[in-house]
């Protein structure tokens, strides 16, 4: 059995962690911890795992849990990871980050973006992107993942192809993406009161949201050069899900049957990835509670345009289900393993 530990527990992307690592058949919870609630039993803190989990909640000490733990899963805000990590913790147990703190390679950038001083820029260079389709090799081999943002992991994974096969000019993607209320955390804000979002939808980090850097980094290595894009979050009132919709200009001459050519090509095989192809377009409500990415698309003669829509669960693909998906690499098993979660609906 593979014995798990996560900081953050009781957060939102830490408790659907919880959920996916307790149906998993090699995994076993060992450390349940959170800053808000040590000493609480977890099933206080989340009545949904009444009379399922028993245990109290620890604190972060990452040094203890390392001895414990063969992976630990940090659901924590930006800046903990990194100043708790170093080398004799990452000798005894892998670690995957379920926070930005080692996505974007550029130590700057993320200083920049996120506001704060990196606390271990050290492990950036080796820590690897956690999104499998695109690094599963690296992962397999990894001691830290950076485990990818909901929307860049969902706005990624739709322009991929597009991109790494050069049908599309980079430099002109715009992507306008909506996100449920959990996307932002289960801290108490004013802004995410239910009468603040009810009836209600709103874009927010517009020119300035944090997962933009991250998605123009992975997007760049995929083009093969630096590139900008729009990007523009939208918080909209329900509790899971997020919808991607990015345009790029087409190449010269790209056909229906070349974008289709590219998304088989490098998805046909992927068991998370659910191609819908032209003129069938995602929704979140067929990919609630699951690891799956639902992509279509649609070609527009008249601009020459491509729209390409994916749809994800923020909480799962964009974030938990995603982690133990790197996990399962980590530790050679099946990537499907504990994931194979039929969607919820209605």
């Amino acid at each position: 059995m593979i014995k798990a530990g996560i900081i953050g527990s009781t957060g939102y992307a830490g408790q659907e962690l919880v959920r996916l690592l307790l149906q998993h058949p090699q995994a076993e919870i060992v450390w349940y911890g959170s800053r808000s609630y040590v000493d609480h039993k977890y099933e206080e803190v989340y009545r949904n795992m009444f009379r399922i989990v028993d245990s109290r909640c620890l604190d972060d000490n990452m040094e203890e849990l390392s001895k414990q733990a063969d992976v630990i899963f940090t659901a924590t805000p930006q800046g903990l990871c990194a100043s708790l990590v170093n080398e004799e913790i990452l000798n005894r147990a892998k670690i995957i980050d379920l926070s930005a703190d080692f996505r974007i390679k550029d130590v700057k950038v993320y200083e920049k973006w996120y506001g704060i001083l990196h606390k271990s820029p050290e492990y950036i260079p080796e820590a690897v992107y956690g999104l499998c389709e695109i690094n599963r090799e690296d992962i397999r081999k990894a001691r830290l993942i950076a485990n990818p943002g909901c929307y860049t992991t969902c706005s990624i994974l739709t322009l991929y192809p597009l991109v790494k096969e050069k049908l599309v000019n980079p430099h002109s993607i715009i992507i306008d993406a909506k996100s449920g209320t959990s996307g932002a955390g289960r801290g108490a804000k004013l802004p995410n009161l239910f009468c603040e979002v009810n009836e209600s939808i709103k874009a927010y980090g517009v020119t300035s949201h944090r997962h933009t850097p991250e998605i123009e980094e992975q997007l760049g290595y995929a083009a093969g050069e630096e590139i900008r894009i729009n990007f523009t979050p939208h918080l909209v009132p329900m509790n899971r899900g997020i919808l991607a919709t990015a345009y790029a200009d087409l190449k010269p001459g790209v056909t229906e049957e070349q974008v289709r050519a590219a998304y088989e090509a490098y998805y046909g095989q992927e068991y998370f990835i659910r191609l819908l192809g032209s003129g069938v377009y995602p929704e979140t409500r067929w990919v609630e509670g699951s690891n799956f990415v639902d992509i279509g698309f649609q070609l527009d003669e008249r601009t020459h345009r491509i729209v390409a829509l994916g749809a994800i669960d923020n909480l799962v693909k964009g974030a938990a289900g995603q982690a133990v998906q790197n996990m399962n690499l980590l530790f050679g098993l099946p990537e499907n393993t504990g994931l194979q979660l039929v969607p919820v609906f209605p």
